[in-house]
């Protein structure tokens, strides 16, 4: 089955890397496709008539169009369910879609606004947090420590797709010097090397134009 990964093409979205790093985890030989928004190549009425909502990320999995990467992922964990990348506890499972919604909600927002992507992959950020990032970058790292606890290496018993997520998020701080408490720290760092991880973070990028 033909399956085809459509991505935005500086390769910086945090959704755009929950896709990849499940398909690799999952062995799935896919075809990464490149589109411009700027060129409105999500607007095409062939684009938004299969993926419905017209947004990347989007899966190209044999007949199905699926785009939200929530959805994406979930998608591919029914269809593919060795080796799991969510949780096998119906417990823990649920604690890790309650993550991973969490980390795509309104609370984070202030942080995803502040650090965006372009911070992490292009140049720092120049401005410290403003006290609403600042709020929402102590609450992300008091949630990551209520989940952890003392050093845990992962959140559940394994790993699962919302460790790389959090890493990701808690990477918008790490990068661009922000305070983050040792351990988490190097929580966040140690789930930044796993392989799947950094396939991701060292693509290749084009030159950014503001």
């Amino acid at each position: 089955m033909d399956t085809v990964l459509n991505v935005e093409r500086l390769w910086i979205s945090p959704y755009v890397f929950a896709c990849f790093v499940t398909l690799k985890e999952k062995g799935i030989p896919f075809r990464a496709q490149e589109l411009d928004t700027n060129q409105n190549d999500t607007k095409d009425a062939g684009y938004l008539a299969r993926t419905v909502t017209g947004r990347v990320p989007s899966l190209q999995h044999g007949e199905l169009a699926l785009s939200e990467s929530s959805a994406i992922v979930e998608y591919l964990e029914e269809a593919h369910p060795e080796p799991n990348v969510l949780p096998r506890s119906l417990e823990q499972r649920a604690r890790c879609r309650q993550l991973m919604s969490w980390l795509r909600s309104d609370e984070t927002a202030p942080l995803r606004e502040e650090r965006p992507t372009t911070t992490m992959f292009y140049e720092k950020a120049q401005q410290s947090l403003s006290d609403k990032a600042q709020r929402a970058a102590e609450k992300l790292v008091a949630v990551s420590e209520r989940l952890l606890g003392s050093g845990a290496p992962n959140l559940f018993e394994a790993w699962c797709i919302a460790d790389s997520e959090l890493a990701f998020m808690l990477h918008r701080l790490i990068l661009n010097g922000d305070t983050v408490p040792a351990a988490i720290r190097r929580y966040a760092e140690a789930q930044w090397q796993r392989p799947s991880v950094q396939e991701f973070v060292k693509k290749h990028r084009p030159a950014r134009v503001p």
